[in-house]
């Protein structure tokens, strides 16, 4: 027995039974769509383009090859981070002229999480170097040795604390820890040194690049806030990390060069800078 009425059967003059309604479009619009990269065919083609444009530059199949293969693992580092800090999957974009760019599905959850991927680029990068050091020093080939110094300065130079390279994203959050307007400061500055290099050293596309995003910086404003800010413990961490993986970079680009120089420091170091446009002729 129970205390509820049965359930009465409609009749001939009730309204028909609602059909259930349709969830809202806007609902089902709230997850953005996959990023699904770039296509088959248009990757291939910035691929060669890209390619083309190392070899024209470089006068050097090997090198042209060298700098095409550190872009793709340096761009990897930065896949590896997202995939892992859940922001995959991600992709590689091969941008003709420029380089190339990873990109993830989803932002950082935090500013810690930014710098880490920041950092996977340039740190992972140096592991494609190990093919051409070892060719190089079974041929004694200064040209393959040469492959693997530019592969370390692509990670170095994008340790530059400039817009947009990653030395901006991994040291930019540490700088608006110290104070919100100190990040944009600093980058600026860096980055007007950056753009006044490449032109003098004849890097017109990189100064332009580099120009351009510059402009686009000091547009923004003040960057950071979305994301909260980095603890003081991690700042320091920051810190830490960006100041290793530089000085990383840095030894492996030198160390590239050692035996070519009878393994020497004083002139391995000389001869990079060269090559830099830093040094003397």
């Amino acid at each position: 027995m129970t205390d509820q009425n049965p359930p009465r059967r409609p009749g001939p003059w009730d309204l028909p039974p609602a059909a259930p309604q349709a969830e809202p479009v806007h609902q089902a619009r709230l997850a953005p769509p996959e990023d699904k990269g770039q296509s088959l065919g248009w990757a291939i083609a910035s691929t060669l383009l890209m390619a083309g444009f190392l070899w024209w530059i470089t006068g050097s199949v090997v090198v042209a090859g060298a700098v095409l293969f550190g872009l793709f693992v340096h761009e990897y580092g930065h896949v590896l981070a997202m995939n892992r800090l859940g922001m995959g999957p991600a992709r590689i974009y091969i941008i003709p002229f420029l380089g190339g760019l990873a990109k993830g599905q989803r932002n950082p959850r935090t500013e810690w999480h930014g710098v880490l991927v920041s950092l996977a680029g340039p740190a992972f990068g140096l592991l494609a170097m190990i093919p051409f050091i070892a060719v190089g020093l079974v041929l004694g080939s200064v040209e393959w040795l040469m492959g693997a110094f530019f592969i370390a300065m692509i990670n170095l130079v994008n340790l530059l604390p400039a817009p947009p390279l990653d030395g901006s994203k991994a040291l930019g959050p540490v700088l608006t820890r110290v104070h919100p307007r100190l990040e944009q400061v600093a980058l600026l500055a860096v980055g007007g040194l950056a753009v006044w290099w490449g032109m003098t050293t004849g890097r017109y596309i990189l100064a332009l690049f580099l120009g351009i995003a510059v402009i686009g910086h000091l547009k923004r404003g003040v960057v950071r806030g979305n994301l909260g800010l980095l603890s003081w413990p991690q700042a320091g961490h920051s810190l830490g990390l960006y100041l290793l993986t530089a000085l990383v970079c840095a030894a492996a680009a030198i160390g590239a060069l050692m035996p070519a120089t009878g393994g020497e420091v004083g002139p391995a170091l000389q001869m990079g800078l060269r090559f830099i446009g830093v040094g003397g002729q």
